[in-house]
């Protein structure tokens, strides 16, 4: 379960939206576990507050006092900063429900003003030098801002409950911190006094619990991760302690579980079953990656799930939404997006978790394929919308957590990137991507993933990112065949269901059926639209299957068989390029005669025209780094100039 309270930068007017719990695709009929959303009832959109960029938070240290059965939060956050520039000020982020009583500095009283902006300012007695390590206290109290719902107190099976979840700004509500997208904390203290009968979950290693007097204890939690504000998080009741291992080599398993969990066997069943999906998860993303503290769950007085780091909040125990949130481990929680336009990069990952655990574990072939089915036809129930969100989309929380564009469609965008590596190519390329030093545990963009592709190999998939994360829509394709002799002739033509994607460039995924049960799997580089192949099929066709496995996505396909087409059609169109992208010589295949072409930049300018003599190369030597099309016999092919 996530919140969203988003502040768009130089925005300063308050926008009153309706709180709403997200569901993913309902309609499916129970086949994904929703992970749900709320959101604050008045909020301001943003991904960096400009105030908080002049320092680095390195570490803080929450010393608080908390009972469930009181809605009210007291004591101090002790907070490590390190300058990037001189500053004779600094601002944290904290919500003006809480008031500030002090704020010590090297042992001395400073001066501070709780800002109407929900900031706190703080002056220094004499301007902090760039790169140098400094500290100070906030000691504050009261009753956290509601707004975001990111604090609750309620009760379960009649026992007073706590539960915390920030996502995306409501941190602020309950201790001051910086919550913009680009800053990570590096190491995390929680110092939680309570009554003696509760235990209290949260991010990280258990390092003790202290008996204190009056019927208090002192739970001591340490998380040496890198950590965004959003993603720290408690809850507080009377659990039953689960601690057990997992993976191999083993580390800590805990979870934190209601009595009345405790006593329930599916649920018991399905915390045991995280196992295996940990298990299927390393095998296919990598070593699970924060190893030397835990994974687990921790129940919570919210719906559905979210994904705190080290230990997951569950609201329920399906093994969909346990999938859901383990995923989120690597993406969303190692590498997290850094921008909420990126949300994809977090909830599309962990959505395509779902598919792998469905895949691997939970589904036969049959029952996955006709979930992928529902999964296409939900995605394209619209026409429109872009994975990516615009900027126009920060103010609302429906639109930032779509179930259909950010949660499904960016989880089938991984899906086609399968299709179009491989599945070897593909899985090596994730693991690659959360483990590159400037990566892991950073915040990261599209870009940063699509710069990561292209290292890992060799592939430039920057226009495959414009249809389908920037662009919006889906294609319809309407594929003729006839057989002659061994050969095949395929006409493939495309419409696109928004003019936002001019032409959708996909290998297409054909299986062709012999009349004698015989089987040929065959890929359509699909490159430009009324395009003709010819292969070689050695029986004779009965039928021909297109997106056999839901490969990719698209709606309303048709395939028939046409006799008109002809052979000499299909060789005319049947052209290759290669290397594709290029340095400095590009390959026609497919050309036996000298040829004329000529080569266009995207914008439509002629850049050169010349004859193409089979077998020797077309050079490029004086091209810029770019996109361009080659055309040839009235072919259009798009190349790349590294």
């Amino acid at each position: 379960m996530k919140k969203v309270y988003l502040l768009m930068l130089g925005l300063l007017a308050i926008q009153q939206i309706y709180g709403q719990k997200h569901d993913q695709n309902l309609e499916m009929k129970g086949l994904r576990e929703k992970e749900m959303k709320s959101s604050a009832h008045k909020m301001i959109a943003y991904n960096i507050n400009p105030n908080t960029l002049n320092y680095d938070l390195q570490y803080q240290r929450m010393d608080v006092t908390l009972d469930p059965a009181v809605y009210n939060i007291s004591g101090s956050v002790t907070s490590h900063f390190k300058p990037n520039q001189s500053m004779g000020s600094i601002y944290f982020d904290l919500s003006n429900s809480l008031t500030v009583s002090e704020v010590k500095y090297h042992g001395a009283n400073v001066a501070f003003q709780q800002l109407p902006t929900q900031e706190i300012k703080i002056d220094f007695p004499a301007s902090v030098p760039a790169n140098t390590l400094d500290s100070l206290t906030i000691h504050y109290s009261g009753a956290p801002a509601t707004i975001n719902d990111a604090f609750s107190t309620g009760s379960q099976s009649g026992i007073p409950i706590l539960s915390t979840l920030n996502e995306p700004y409501g941190a602020q509500d309950w201790f001051p911190t910086k919550q913009s997208l680009n800053d990570k904390i590096e190491r995390f203290d929680f110092k939680i006094t309570t009554p003696s009968q509760y235990n209290v979950a949260a991010n990280g290693k258990l390092m003790s619990e202290t008996s204190l007097p009056n019927n208090q204890k002192l739970t001591f939690w340490r998380t040496m991760y890198p950590t965004p504000a959003y993603l720290i998080a408690l809850s507080i009741t009377n659990f039953v302690k689960l601690n057990d291992t997992m993976g191999n080599p083993p580390f800590p398993f805990v979870n934190y579980v209601y009595p009345s969990t405790s006593s329930n066997a599916t649920s018991m069943a399905n915390i045991e079953w995280t196992k295996q999906m940990m298990n299927t998860f390393e095998t296919y993303f990598g070593p699970y990656p924060f190893r030397n503290e835990k994974y687990g769950h921790m129940e919570y007085i919210y719906g559905g799930g979210m994904e705190h780091q080290t230990m997951s909040s569950v609201g329920s125990w399906g093994k969909g939404l346990i999938a859901h949130e383990l995923a989120h481990q690597w993406f969303g929680d190692k590498v997290t997006c850094g921008a909420w336009n990126d949300i994809w990069l977090n909830e599309g990952f962990a959505t395509f978790g779902e598919h792998l655990a469905n895949e691997k574990l939970l589904m036969t072939y049959s029952e996955f394929i006709n979930y992928l089915s529902g999964e296409i036809n939900y995605i394209t129930s619209s026409v429109g919308g872009s994975t990516y969100v615009p900027d126009t989309g920060l103010s609302s929380i429906n639109r930032i957590f779509d179930s259909r564009l950010s949660y499904a469609k960016g989880a089938y965008v991984l899906r086609m990137l399968k299709w179009v590596l491989g599945e070897t190519a593909f899985y090596q390329a994730l693991k690659d991507y959360h483990a590159r030093p400037a990566l892991a545990y950073n915040y990261v963009t599209t870009s940063d993933f699509n710069a990561s592709l292209l290292q890992s190999t060799g592939k430039d998939f920057t226009e495959f990112f414009n249809d389908w994360i920037y662009g919006e829509g889906y294609p319809t394709y309407a594929i003729k065949w006839k057989q002659s002799g061994n050969q095949v002739v395929f006409n493939v033509s495309q419409t696109q269901s928004s003019p936002a994607v001019s032409f959708f460039e996909m290998p297409l995924p054909v299986k062709v059926n012999g009349t004698g049960g015989q089987t040929a799997y065959l890929v359509l580089n699909n490159t430009s639209n009324n395009q003709y192949f010819a292969e070689t099929v050695s029986f004779p066709v009965a039928s021909v299957q297109f997106n056999y496995e839901y490969q990719i996505l698209e709606r309303n396909s048709t395939v028939s068989q046409d006799n008109t087409l002809s052979v000499s059609s299909a060789e005319k169109d049947h052209f290759g390029l290669y290397p594709n992208p290029a340095k400095n010589e590009l390959y026609l295949s497919g050309v036996h005669k000298e040829m004329e072409f000529s080569i266009h930049a995207i914008d439509g300018k002629l850049i050169r025209k010349g004859v193409y003599k089979p077998g020797k190369a077309i050079g490029i030597y004086e091209l810029v780094p770019g996109a361009y099309i080659l055309t040839i016999q009235e072919k259009n092919i798009k190349f790349l100039k590294q």
